[in-house]
């Protein structure tokens, strides 16, 4: 996306473009005056091409086709980890023999960038033509500490992390094709990890996910009766019951959500709404580390082990519902117990009706009595 150059983004913090062997962009983003200047020594190989996108004309879905990526990375060795940093004997995907926090293009891509005019096409049930699947994939490695995760990092290690999403939307967002953003991360072999590094990802869709386009309809439904965003009265009603919260500073709340589809659910939403990570405020960057750091550590201290969780940022479309889709963290584990999980089975996985064995308000008093 961008040749090699130095950004200064806020709170002193640096981004650092490079180019890899093939031509893929990374980035590098430091909290003090690094130079970055290692050379990716790999061979240059063949990157797949882009893959489909088919409508599902029974749903108006569309499903991306994405054979390519059967040959990608599989839980690795330690010693083998295409995340850490590169060192004698062993390169890998980031250069540097240290990094704080590195963006890189993905090498095999579910989305990808056309790389010439696309258009989405108009939905015409079966006659309706199959594409490119473009859009925009990106690797997010938190650190160069294979051994941590999210919970254990330090509060300028999560700032930098949170300066790194706020700058790949804002980047992301001028590609014309993009039309919705996602950072995520998965950790655990129990949601399909296959690398063991803590990092996350970017998916940027060239349509609206089914998810954000009931999200949207609803936020839209809500403020036009109401006048208000939805998530605004969410959040008042969380402060107001207390019952589900799980910790809290001046501008964010972790809660576990009302109607909770999981065994253990927390979102974590600014008190203030926003629309998307590019509109927080320097301050709210700085104090989402408290918040965040303090619900990881509750959720691994629930049972005493680190606990297998997709974390997922929602947003505002980049082109549509920003006065009315607010910004928010959803972290969803299927741990129930110690030695069992949640399985999606039929009712979750065909009608996509989920239905909760524990009340959320237990799942959340469990959380606030962990000792951290």
């Amino acid at each position: 996306m961008s040749s090699e150059k130095a950004v200064q983004l806020s709170d002193g913090i640096m981004r650092q473009d490079r180019k890899l062997s093939d031509g893929r962009t990374i980035s590098y983003y430091d909290s003090e005056q690094v130079i970055r200047e290692a050379k990716d020594q790999r061979p240059v190989e063949n990157r797949p091409g882009l893959g489909e996108l088919r409508l599902d004309a029974l749903t108006n879905e569309w499903v991306v086709m994405a054979a390519h990526r059967q040959t990608r990375a599989f839980l690795p060795p330690k010693e083998l980890c295409p995340l850490c940093p590169t060192k004698p004997g062993l390169q890998t995907e980031i250069p540097e023999a240290n990094y704080q926090v590195a963006v890189f293009e993905n090498l095999s891509p579910s989305l990808a960038d056309p790389k010439a005019e696309w258009e989405l096409p108009v939905l015409a049930g079966l006659d309706t033509p199959t594409v490119d699947a473009a859009g925009f994939c990106e690797v997010i490695s938190f650190t160069d500490d294979h051994d941590a995760n999210f919970g254990s990092l330090s509060l300028v290690q999560i700032r930098l992390i949170m300066e790194a999403w706020r700058d790949r939307t804002r980047e992301i967002s001028k590609l014309a094709f993009i039309r919705h953003i996602f950072p995520f991360e998965n950790r655990g072999v129990e949601v399909g990890v296959t690398l063991h590094h803590p990092h996350g990802q970017i998916y940027a869709y060239s349509y609206l996910p089914p998810r954000v386009e009931k999200m949207l309809q609803v936020a839209k439904e809500y403020f036009a009766k109401n006048g208000r965003p939805l998530l605004t009265d969410i959040i008042a009603r969380e402060l107001k019951d207390e019952l589900r919260m799980v910790a809290q500073n001046s501008d964010w709340l972790a809660y576990v959500p009302f109607a909770s589809r999981y065994p253990f659910e927390i979102h974590i939403a600014p008190k203030k709404f926003v629309a998307n990570l590019s509109e927080l405020s320097d301050l709210a960057a700085q104090s989402f580390g408290e918040v965040a750091k303090e619900a990881m550590q509750r959720l691994d201290g629930v049972f005493g082990i680190e606990m297998a969780y997709m974390a997922s940022w929602h947003q505002a479309p980049v082109d549509d519902g920003h006065d009315v889709l607010g910004l928010h963290l959803q972290i969803t584990s299927i741990r129930r117990a110690p030695g069992k999980l949640k399985y999606l089975a039929g009712s979750e996985s065909a009608m996509q009706a989920f239905i909760m064995d524990m009340k959320p308000e237990q799942s959340a008093a469990q959380l606030r009595d962990v000792k951290i």
